[in-house]
């Protein structure tokens, strides 16, 4: 999908139809998350094939949990693995966080300490993921809400885990916009220290004030104007890239997400074509 202006969408089974029979939303491919689907049978599972007959498919991961310290789930791998040949998945991504400890589910994903040794044991993980899907993990900047005893800046410390680990980039604008506002730093300099070229797939969303000091991402709501603009700016810095509409709640209105999608390809279409 490189070198095109393609804007995808997120696959709900809430708004399944929605891709098959709805005119109002006409992504360019489609996202989701394989532990959800992995080893699915019955109906979901027809449903799956006709979605991989119509549209390109990306897997965004939620439980790799690359910063936890027990031993990477290796069969979880070698499945994910085997969905992404089978329906041609091209991009795997996951968060630059963990979700799990001594084998405990945490439901959420969970910062990972601005640390060497964090940076260590990640891109360690990462290389043991990429050696068995036999393709580059493009990895997540991720939204958080406190920083545990900081060595390094943010940006420092993603950039070392891309370069050390030798995977690619997933650059979140929305979840830059959303820390920098929670932890008072410039998004526009934070975007200007990402490895650009090692940046592959953009998500973008949107968020939810809830007070004068604190944003949180919520994926629920419209893509506000500032992000909109940080997004502008992100994209002057890259050749073409996949960028995915993430939303995961408030479906009412259907029509919203597709002028979403193409308030994204105008902005791409002006910094790449």
């Amino acid at each position: 999908m490189a070198n095109k202006v393609e804007i995808g969408l997120g696959f709900r089974k809430e708004i399944a139809d929605e891709f098959f029979h709805n005119e109002n939303i006409r992504p360019d491919f489609v996202e989701l998350a394989p532990e959800n689907w992995v080893d699915m049978g019955g109906y979901w599972k027809q449903v799956l094939n006709q979605l991989a007959d119509k549209y390109q498919i990306t897997a965004h991961g939620l439980s790799l949990s690359v910063g936890s310290y027990e031993d990477l789930d290796i069969e979880f791998v070698k499945k994910v693995k085997l969905f992404m040949d089978e329906f041609n998945i091209q991009i795997y991504s996951e968060h630059l966080s963990f979700a799990k400890t001594q084998n405990a589910h945490l439901y959420d994903l969970l910062p990972i300490p601005f640390k060497q040794e964090s940076i260590d044991h990640v891109a360690d993980r990462i290389k043991q993921v990429q050696d068995i899907i036999q393709r580059q993990l493009v990895i997540e900047n991720v939204s958080y809400y406190t920083s545990l005893e900081p060595e390094m800046s943010e940006a420092e410390f993603v950039t070392e885990i891309v370069e050390k680990a030798g995977c690619k980039l997933l650059l979140d604008v929305n979840n830059v916009y959303v820390n920098s506002f929670n932890h008072n730093y410039d998004a526009y300099g934070f975007i200007d220290k990402m490895p650009m070229e090692s940046v592959s797939y953009i998500h973008m969303a949107g968020h939810k004030k809830v007070s004068d000091d604190l944003i949180i991402d919520t994926h629920g709501e419209s893509i506000i104007d500032e992000v909109y603009k940080l997004f502008d700016y992100t994209t002057s810095k890259l050749s073409g890239v996949p960028v995915l509409l993430e939303r995961d709640f408030n479906f009412d209105d259907i029509s919203d997400l597709q002028i979403e999608m193409e308030s994204l390809k105008k902005i791409c279409k002006k910094n790449w074509l």
